[in-house]
């Protein structure tokens, strides 16, 4: 397998596995987010593979605390979005079922990676949650996906309030299938693979197509229109170049609403 500095991957028995590895707290960097892209096109050239799991390396302290916000400026935010996105376009092109191991916080992007899983796995300390409106910013991909998973109403709510829930919380929206002890989450993780092991790696990659085809609309045509809304309107806002500058130098933001 290739090598890389800020994930860990692998394939073995038919399961490509990819952990964040950026200590303390796998904040997805550009170089991060395109050592996954990455990954993801070794996953496709494995054609006997029957899914990829999404999980923190050992030792670190989160699933991932979301997208870096430094690169959220206006030197990088252009390459930053597209290294982020692209890893969700790579995942509908894939089309193998994706699960997503959860030890620890999956906020921001992090929890917009649990969204676009097929299963999820989460140990009871873990906790969800998309808290860019407190930056002056929304999450795209959960705009688009997080209703679709949990219902219109919670979603709303937790994107335009910046909630965080707990993981008996997200079981009970269905953000998570499975809550368990952290001891007992890779014995759990083992079981749902098992279960994807012994089935056909295309028959599993033609009935995730149905699923998304059953959505009902383009994942990339209103990914795209959300993209332009984001870059071309909402990041030329005051606010939202207040709310960034705000964080980075970790005081409260003085909104201007413009």
């Amino acid at each position: 397998m290739s090598e890389y500095q800020h994930i860990h991957f692998s394939i073995e028995d038919r399961v490509a596995r990819i952990a964040l590895a950026r200590p303390p707290l796998n904040v997805l960097n550009i170089a991060m987010m395109r050592e996954v892209g990455a990954a993801l096109d070794e996953c496709a050239r494995a054609r006997d593979a029957v899914a990829v799991v999404f999980e923190a390396a050992q030792d670190i302290r989160a699933f991932s605390a979301g997208v870096a916000v430094e690169e959220h400026v206006a030197e990088t935010i252009y390459q930053m979005l597209q290294s982020f996105h692209d890893i969700f376009r790579a995942l509908e092109d894939l089309a193998k079922p994706v699960v997503a191991v959860v030890d620890g916080a999956a906020l921001g992007g992090g929890c917009e990676l649990v969204a676009a899983c097929d299963i999820v796995l989460a140990s009871e300390r873990s906790r969800f949650g998309q808290p860019e409106i407190k930056l002056g910013v929304f999450p795209p991909i959960a705009a688009l996906l997080l209703p679709r998973v949990i219902g219109e109403r919670r979603a709303r709510e937790l994107i335009l309030t910046g909630e965080l829930i707990d993981a008996p919380e997200a079981l009970r929206l269905g953000l998570v299938n499975y809550v368990v002890p952290p001891a007992q989450l890779e014995q759990k993780t083992q079981e749902v693979l098992n279960r994807l092991r012994e089935l056909s790696a295309p028959a599993l990659e033609m009935t995730r197509r149905a699923l998304d085809m059953g959505r009902g609309w383009s994942f990339r045509e209103v990914l795209e229109q959300v993209e332009n809304l984001y870059l071309n309107e909402l990041m030329k806002t005051e606010d939202a170049q207040e709310g960034v500058r705000a964080f980075m130098e970790k005081r409260k933001p003085a909104w201007r609403n413009r």
